[in-house]
């Protein structure tokens, strides 16, 4: 009974301590196979965090190039029609918002952390030199955030209470230039810059001030609509805009979702391909933990052959050829992680991500990863211990 309690400890000593001791006897070959294997890892978790920061700055980025929701008062319209002839649509009346609660109800939604900028519009069609134009209110310090594209001439965007932006076009048809005098609703309006081209509706269009064409018009603390640059990635815009439209009955939310698909469709991109890019790596490193055991059973045929005349069962060979695997998967996740996170932070600095962009060691990723390598590593060691296994102990005698 004693004999036989001590034999199973020597046997499961065994187990335990024979991979060591293998790896620790080709120690170049067991550091090469790690070392490559580290590296595969360190790829992967660099990837994986620059993936995430560049998709972040993408996203705010294009987030700060174009609204993608619009929020306007619900209208009625009537189609109007004589003859068999469709004279097309009319709206009944033109509604306003006030301005004060409409802004306080969108910037009370539950996912208000995930807006970008709120801009405000009141819309005004006024005449200058017998020429109709359109003239648009805005908030100048949100308009901003959502057409960062927009530019001057002179380099700056200042806008004072009476002062006026001309769209290219719009200041080609007026004979506009910066200090121009145009009179809206009774006011001066000094044209304080002409923005370049954009290729938009805005390149037509004058802007002044929200507050003072406000007051020229007579309608203080009305506008027309809003303007919302949401980001899009961390919900669906599906939520952002059912949220605005529980907190405002009577407004109509659009999702304009041609921009939005874009933007995650680029933001995605990026996400894919550092995936994909990880899986090519990683299957590269498991092929080589699968020739490097392979190799080891090749070599040790013999050793093999005596540890199943010994009397060592084929599920312990079997066990033996998968521990040592592991033992260099194990390994090599621990170092190429922390190598990865390190590398991944000087990437992020190279490439000027902002300050915000930095790896953060997340506890769950690091065990995710881990358990991955172990279970790549696993899969990638089953043909050589299988073949391991499968070694009889006449062919130990037959080599010998």
């Amino acid at each position: 009974m004693g004999r036989r309690q001590h034999h199973t400890q020597r046997g499961t000593v065994n187990i335990l301590t024979i991979p060591l001791r293998n790896l620790r006897r080709k120690l170049a070959r067991s550091l090469l196979t790690a070392v490559v294997f580290a590296v595969g890892v360190a790829s992967v978790t660099a990837l994986v965090e620059l993936s995430k920061a560049v998709g972040e700055s993408l996203e705010s980025k294009l987030a700060a190039y174009g609204a993608n929701i619009l929020v306007s008062p619900k209208t009625e319209t009537l189609s109007v029609g004589y003859g068999g002839m469709a004279l097309g649509d009319v709206s009944v009346d033109i509604k306003y918002f006030k301005e004060d609660e409409t802004l306080a109800a969108i910037s009370g939604i539950h996912h208000k952390d995930r807006l970008s900028a709120v801009a405000p519009k009141f819309v005004l069609l006024a005449r200058v030199a017998d020429t109709p134009v359109g003239v648009i209110g805005v908030d100048f310090e949100q308009e901003r955030q959502i057409k960062s594209h927009w530019f001057t001439e002179a380099g700056t965007l200042s806008l004072d209470s009476f002062g006026l932006l001309a769209g290219s076009e719009a200041a080609a048809r007026l004979n506009l230039a910066p200090g121009s005098v145009v009179t809206l609703e009774g006011r001066d309006f000094t044209v304080a810059g002409v923005l370049g081209p954009t290729g938009s509706e805005d390149d037509k269009l004058l802007f002044a001030d929200l507050h003072a064409l406000q007051a020229a018009a007579g309608k203080v603390n009305r506008i027309h609509f809003v303007e919302v640059a949401a980001l899009c990635a961390g919900c669906p815009i599906e939520e952002i805009t059912a949220q605005i439209g529980a907190n405002l009955p009577g407004a109509e939310v659009k999702a304009m979702q041609q921009v939005v698909k874009s933007r995650m469709m680029t933001v995605d991109f990026v996400k894919h391909l550092a995936f994909a890019v990880s899986g090519v790596i990683l299957l590269t490193a498991c092929v080589m933990i699968g020739l490097s055991i392979f190799s080891s059973v090749n070599e040790r045929k013999n050793e093999i052959g005596l540890l199943r005349a010994l009397g060592f069962s084929k599920g312990s060979v079997f066990l033996l050829m998968h521990l040592e695997a592991l033992l260099l998967g194990a390994t090599a996740a621990v170092i190429g992680q922390a190598a990865g996170f390190a590398a991944s932070g000087r990437l992020m600095a190279l490439l000027d991500l902002g300050e915000q962009a930095a790896p953060t060691f997340d506890p769950l990723q690091f065990a995710l990863v881990f358990v991955g390598v172990a279970a790549l590593t696993s899969l990638a060691s089953l043909p050589p211990a299988l073949a391991a296994s499968r070694i009889e102990p006449s062919q130990a005698l037959v080599m010998l």
